[in-house]
């Protein structure tokens, strides 16, 4: 494994303290959202198909911070959208390292070489780069050339200034395991990234293509024959071995949602980072109010084929900590890659998915609009205000339009 031994010393110590307490339910990692706006325009991305009153709201740096100390999880992950694109990005990050905050900062690595030198090499920073494969592969996934020579670059280069550097790859219907073998020992060889985040693609049910999508049995097969094809490499991962273990289809584990909370410009969303089914304004409303026994793979449709690491790497890490003999027997043996595989959950009590996410938009775009026409009321007034970037459409096709508008106002007021 790559993590450096300050973090898993932290982490472990905090896992520690949460058993010794008694505590059912804590978080690991907090996944924070500063903004959904981005510079590319996946197609099996759930996240940027908002109207653009939506993508132009951010959370501000005192928010995110204050956002990390109510949750208090060791780990911060700043997803989006594209997080340089946010004019605080380099706040929010130091605000976070200064309170001793393990941060990864999601990115598609589009804007990385030329903001280098708004940050500073830490124990605490990694950048958590977005490569989905080889070239042809990424490029295809992000429906854009010339984006993995772009982020491959930005590797070397902050590999180069001692940046911590990891690799975030997702993976759908269709790959072809050789190439994903030949990633992977490119990515831990050649661009020299700490570890390989690897998992699944989730099927959000706003991304423009849904034929992309794992299913359980397959995605087992899959990461068996991925792992087969790793022994005796040099491979290194940026998770724990019972996860990968669990992705093999070795291990039965059920969702831990509250294991990486979501703090997005909506507020503190459930139940996941993966499904947005409403939002609270606390982080402890989030814990003690949410129906957890409600979601899940074998309670709740829409969890059915997910084997995300967002639901379940904060479940693999407690069974280590609960068991280490038994992972220390993984570590030493491998994953095992043949036989029979173990029980699958049961779906007889699943729940039918409910469709939510429309009325989510039209209550979150009616808050929207009320915010705008306070700040142009106090426009006129002579109070401050603060815009964001503007975009034509929120379409398919017109998002990569507004995606450039939005660099371009964004990253260069940064």
């Amino acid at each position: 494994m790559g993590v450096p031994l300050i973090q898993q010393l932290r982490v472990g110590s905090y896992l520690m303290k949460q058993r010794l307490r008694g505590q059912k339910r804590y978080p690991l990692v907090l996944m924070l959202e500063p903004l959904f706006r981005c510079n590319l325009s996946c197609t099996g991305c759930g996240k940027i198909d908002y109207p653009d009153s939506i993508l132009n709201k951010r959370l501000s740096a005192e928010e995110c911070v204050a956002a990390a100390e109510e949750c208090g999880a060791p780990i911060v992950s700043i997803a989006g959208g594209e997080p340089l694109l946010h004019r605080q990005i380099v706040p929010i990050v130091e605000g976070l390292i200064q309170r001793k905050r393990f941060v990864y900062l999601c990115t598609n690595a589009m804007l990385l070489q030329k903001r280098l030198d708004d940050f500073t090499p830490s124990p605490y920073l990694t950048f958590s780069i977005h490569l989905d494969g080889d070239r042809e592969h990424h490029d295809a996934a992000v429906c854009q050339d010339g984006v993995f020579d772009k982020a491959t670059a930005a590797i070397k280069e902050a590999r180069r200034r001692g940046f911590r550097v990891t690799c975030n790859t997702t993976l759908f219907e269709g790959v072809e395991v050789e190439r994903v073998a030949s990633f992977v020992s490119y990515a831990t060889d050649e661009l020299g990234v700490e570890g390989v985040t690897i998992a699944p693609g989730f099927a959000y049910e706003r991304a423009a293509t849904q034929q992309v999508f794992l299913n359980r049995q397959r995605t087992k097969q899959l990461f068996r024959d991925l792992f087969a094809k790793g022994k005796g490499k040099n491979w290194r991962w940026n998770q724990s071995g019972l996860y990968l273990d669990f992705l093999a289809g070795n291990q039965t584990y059920d969702c831990t949602p509250w294991g990486n909370p979501t703090r997005n410009v909506f507020g503190w969303q459930r139940p996941c980072y993966l499904l947005n089914e409403g939002t609270v304004g606390t982080f402890r409303e989030l814990m003690d109010e949410t129906d957890w026994d409600s979601y899940g793979t074998g309670r709740y449709e829409k969890c059915a084929n997910c084997m995300m690491h967002c639901g379940y790497e904060a479940t693999a890490v407690a069974d280590t900590v609960a068991h280490p003999l038994k992972a220390l027997k993984l570590a030493l043996s491998g994953i095992k890659t043949e036989g029979p595989m173990a029980p699958e959950v049961s779906f007889e009590n699943q729940r039918p998915a409910q469709w939510v996410f429309d009325e989510l938009v039209t209550q979150q775009m009616s808050r929207a609009d009320a915010a705008k026409a306070a700040q142009e009321a106090a426009k006129a007034t002579g109070g401050k205000t603060c815009t964001g970037a503007s975009a034509s459409s929120a379409s398919h096709v017109n998002r990569k339009a507004a995606a450039k508008a939005a660099e371009s106002q964004d990253a260069d007021a940064a």
